[in-house]
């Protein structure tokens, strides 16, 4: 295994209330199934945190609302040093994949981050993954229990895909292979990720955050996409294995998520003391970026039974659509959010 390692690069982070100029160095790590790359952000002495994206996402695309959300990002980097991995071939600049490197499986990927983590020499780590990489990420802790640390899952799935995805996702990759990304696979992307209000209609421009993506989408090269996607289509149902999970988890679904049921689903598998649900009402899978806002307590509260805390003060923000009495007080508990979780059904409020 060996790394490249690209020059230094500089963002200004809005996730302060004055601007500060944050170092983060992005590393190209070729494991044994493939080069993968990884964007390291904050401090390496602090404890690690990993993510991993939706299909056809990377770091971007999928975190940066959450990370520019200003409480969110102070409780993030006060806590963590962030490890953004991009499926292969999905990271920002990527080149297409070559043709003829073997075609990676969801135990591949898996397999890469354990990789990834010993290069780094990373212990144990906090993981953080959206859908497709909510999965990657509950494929992995199933394999290597004594290195993560606890799972913060959004819209996640367990199970094989059905046979409406299936064909969906079948009809996606026929897309990619002969007309690449055009704008219907962009629309069926989309639909994946937001709600219909965030994406607007013949009455309503779609939002900004959809028009980001959107653009984001288009640098992404099609046969990397496929290889992910052929990868996630057929994945093995990995329900029967989540009871034995140990970890702490923390699960987000937007109620408007084509993956609603099967968030639903999973948290009925996991063991009742270790686990948490927030719903998020009119949202759809990708809460990170549609309202990051919602996140911020639910976090915070699962922190604490870590011993992390935020450096400031909770101030409820106009723009979130939560606030502490929109929680059910069992969320809040010492018991149910600090050694132990209770599989709570939260439902989170739009009003303020």
């Amino acid at each position: 295994m060996w790394v490249e390692e690209k020059d230094d690069c500089y963002c200004f982070d809005e996730a302060f209330s004055s601007l500060r100029i944050i170092l983060f160095l992005e590393h190209h790590v070729r494991t044994g199934r493939g080069s993968v790359s990884v964007i390291v952000y904050g401090d390496q002495d602090k404890p690690a945190m990993i993510t991993y994206p939706d299909l056809a996402l990377n770091h971007m695309s999928c975190f940066q609302g959450l990370f520019f959300c200003p409480d969110a990002a102070s409780l993030l980097l006060h806590n963590f040093c962030i490890y953004h991995i991009s499926p292969p071939g999905h990271e920002l600049g990527a080149a297409s994949l070559c043709h003829h490197d073997p075609q990676p499986s969801v135990d591949d990927l898996a397999d890469q981050i354990i990789e990834v983590l010993n290069y780094f020499r990373l212990g144990t780590v906090m993981c953080m993954g959206v859908t497709a990489g909510a999965y990657i990420l509950t494929l992995f802790a199933m394999k290597y229990r004594d290195r993560v640390l606890g799972l913060i899952l959004i819209s996640p799935l367990c199970k094989a895909p059905s046979w409406t995805e299936w064909f969906y996702n079948k009809v996606m990759s026929n897309l990619l292979h002969y007309y690449g990304m055009c704008g219907l696979l962009k629309e069926f992307l989309l639909q994946r990720y937001f709600s219909k209000e965030v994406r607007g209609s013949a009455e309503v421009p779609e939002s900004d955050i959809v028009q980001a993506c959107r653009r984001l989408l288009d640098e992404r090269q099609s046969v990397n996409v496929l290889r992910f996607l052929q990868a996630l289509n057929k994945r093995p149902d990995i329900s029967s294995g989540l009871r034995s999970l140990r970890c702490r988890t923390l699960v987000f679904v937007g109620d408007n998520s084509p993956f609603h049921s099967e968030a639903l689903q999973m948290i009925s598998k996991l063991d009742r003391r270790y686990s948490a649900l927030v719903e998020v009402q009119s949202c759809g899978s990708m809460v990170t970026e549609e309202q990051p806002h919602a996140m911020l307590i639910p976090m915070e509260y699962f922190f604490m039974g870590y011993g992390l805390y935020r450096p400031c003060q909770l101030s409820d923000s106009p723009r979130s659509p939560l606030s502490p009495s929109c929680i059910s007080p069992e969320l809040l508990s010492p018991e149910s959010m600090g050694l132990k979780l209770k599989p709570i059904k939260t439902r989170i409020s739009l009003e303020v």
